[in-house]
């Protein structure tokens, strides 16, 4: 979720934010989803963490026995995930890239691919699940996690409550979901200022034929609830229970077919 450059001191921000093991936010809600549809992996498994921000994701499955490679485009992030590796040497490999120009790896050499919350960062995420086709192998798995698109469609969703007596009724507001389109958002910085980035909003059916271009199929779905010790401010945890506001999707890359004899 970063800038590609460190606009603002907001690299800094952000690893300070994500530290070794993801915010309260990423550890109670987004990470146990995508992590358990990841399931447990194989030593030695080749894992590409496409916009891997400062590594944390990246260093989790290499001391599972990984063996990881991370791109972002984001110098400043970048720099902090490699003085992780200087001070715990992980064998991770990272890379600043486009996600939509991979060029630096080599097709079919991923077993794994995934991208936490950085699809809706990206600008051209059609060619960066392009890509990510490109260099998995035949029966490879990509994993990402995104801001649903049903219900938590950027400033154009908001929770509404109504309360009847001593009772209340929590609903999502939802507009704009069937056009793609982007937003910023503001993040104050400790230091005073902000911080602006770009978010991208697609529909579901978007990012089914996107992964179909890509050579890869949809064969899981999560949609992450709070665990213990979530708190979102003002946001309570059985709301998100009832309407979620992260999806995790699983594709895998088709074999090649066999051709006519």
């Amino acid at each position: 979720m970063a800038p590609s450059d460190d606009r603002e001191g907001f690299g800094a921000w952000y690893d300070q934010k994500q530290g070794d093991t993801g915010d309260l936010w990423h550890r109670t809600l987004i990470d146990p989803g995508l992590f358990g549809l990841l399931g447990e992996l194989p030593a030695g498994t080749r894992v590409l963490d496409l916009a891997c921000g400062n590594g944390y994701i990246a260093r989790r499955l290499a001391r599972a026995g990984a063996c990881v490679t991370g791109v972002d485009a984001s110098e400043a992030l970048l720099a902090a995930a490699r003085r992780y590796e200087s001070s715990e040497p992980l064998g991770i490999v990272y890379h600043r890239a486009d996600a939509a120009d991979l060029t630096v790896l080599p097709s079919s050499s991923f077993d794994v691919a995934l991208s936490n919350m950085g699809l809706i960062d990206i600008a051209d995420a059609r060619g960066a699940i392009r890509e990510v086709g490109r260099i998995l192998r035949p029966d490879g798995r990509f994993l990402f996690s995104i801001s649903h698109p049903c219900f938590d469609v950027d400033r154009r969703s908001a929770w509404e409550v109504e309360g009847t007596g001593t009772s209340a009724t929590v609903f999502r507001k939802v507009t704009g979901y069937q056009s793609p389109h982007s937003d910023q958002f503001a993040w104050p910085l400790p230091e005073g200022g902000e911080a602006w980035t770009v978010g991208y909003h697609r529909p579901l059916r978007w990012y089914a034929h996107a992964l179909r271009a890509a050579g890869l199929v949809i064969v899981d779905l999560e949609e992450p609830t709070p665990r213990p010790g979530f708190t979102g401010r003002t946001l309570r945890a059985e709301w998100v229970e009832e309407i979620p506001l992260h999806l995790v999707v699983e594709a895998r890359k088709e074999p090649p077919r066999p051709t006519a004899p």
